[in-house]
């Protein structure tokens, strides 16, 4: 039977094992400090603990760092780590560095239950959740993790639908006893849960960010079954109704699909439905995928629509594309090892 782990636990949860083993409260900062600060790599390192201590701990609890399985690096410097999750299944982080920033795109679930057309996440389905160590893993495990600037919770599956752990990952990257990054760093991404958003915004400083898509609700049930649960009008209203203050940023995720959503219309009712909501909107290139009728609007195509939206008085981005030789798309790497492990059990 797996030991469960300590990485990963925040610090009401270490208090709560240092009460459970009888220890007095002060040693969970003490063990945090050594897991989160000192990026130790074994519990014979906490050399602030007695021996019976960490002995204890060892019996108990694994630690719980997980190193990649595999790297692959692209023609511009974007490695994708592969990070195994189970038997049979994997994770996906993307590496992105940038003259003056260094992002990594980090994994929530294994798979996602969303099934939005255009991801290929979503063809594997949902196998499970990531812990909030698993989450904090891709981080504290990756080899260019000190050049760190950025993280963006937009890698495999829907953050959330993971709600808890997600939010208990991101008190340990920005408490004081944890990483102690700034929320400011942080973006996490969303297809749209309200009642989700709604705690996310009460209970976190991180930035937001909404995959819109379209902004006509016919053409988003279409490439997002999420339409029929939370219509994106109220995915707004919330907004809307929410002050993030000068510091904190809501931003919209924008995949421009050819003959699909690259209009003067769709420009249109973009400026007509974010009236009110201080935000960017990010247009992302479309790569296609295996089992999808969508292609990619051309690259003029996006750059008029980026213009258009600017002088509607929306600030809006082309997002650079990234790792294309290496299936830096999220899902595509990890469906191709998840076969191949199959093929070669069977």
């Amino acid at each position: 039977m797996n030991k469960p782990s300590l990485f990963g636990k925040t610090l009401n949860e270490l208090l709560q094992v240092v009460r459970e083993l009888g220890l007095p409260g002060f040693t969970a900062r003490q063990i945090a400090d050594w897991l989160y600060k000192k990026e130790i790599s074994s519990m014979d390192e906490m050399t602030n603990l007695s021996k019976d201590v960490r002995n204890i701990l060892q019996e108990k609890y694994d630690l719980g760092l997980i190193a990649p399985s595999k790297v692959q690096v692209s023609s511009d410097g974007t490695k994708k780590y592969l990070f195994p999750a189970g038997k049979h299944n994997f994770i996906e982080a993307a590496f992105i560095p940038e003259e003056t920033r260094s992002t990594l795109c980090v994994s929530s679930q294994v798979g996602c239950k969303m099934g939005c057309l255009f991801c290929m996440t979503g063809k594997q389905g949902f196998q499970s959740n990531l812990t909030a160590g698993e989450i904090v893993n891709q981080v504290r495990s990756l080899p260019e993790r000190r050049q760190l600037t950025n993280i963006v919770y937009m890698g495999m599956g829907e953050p959330f639908d993971n709600m808890d752990e997600v939010m208990k990952s991101l008190e340990i990257f920005t408490s004081a006893w944890g990483y102690g990054w700034s929320p400011k760093r942080i973006t996490v991404s969303t297809i749209g849960i309200v009642p989700a958003i709604r705690r996310f915004l009460a209970e976190s400083q991180c930035h937001l960010a909404v995959s819109m898509h379209t902004p006509f609700d016919e053409e988003r049930k279409k490439l997002m079954p999420i339409q029929n649960v939370y219509p994106l009008s109220e995915v707004l209203d919330l907004l809307r109704s929410f002050d993030p203050g000068k510091q904190r940023r809501i931003s919209f995720e924008y995949i421009m699909f050819s003959n699909f959503n690259d209009t003067p219309r769709h420009v249109n009712e973009l400026a007509r439905i974010l009236n009110g909501i201080r935000c960017r909107i990010n247009l992302i290139r479309f790569h296609p995928i295996p089992g999808t009728p969508l292609a990619g609007s051309p690259d003029d195509v996006i750059e008029k629509f980026m213009v258009a939206l600017n002088n509607k008085g929306i600030r809006t981005t082309i997002r650079a594309s990234r790792g294309q030789d290496i299936y830096a798309a999220c899902g595509l790497l990890s469906t191709k090892e998840l076969v191949r492990r199959r093929q070669e059990e069977d």
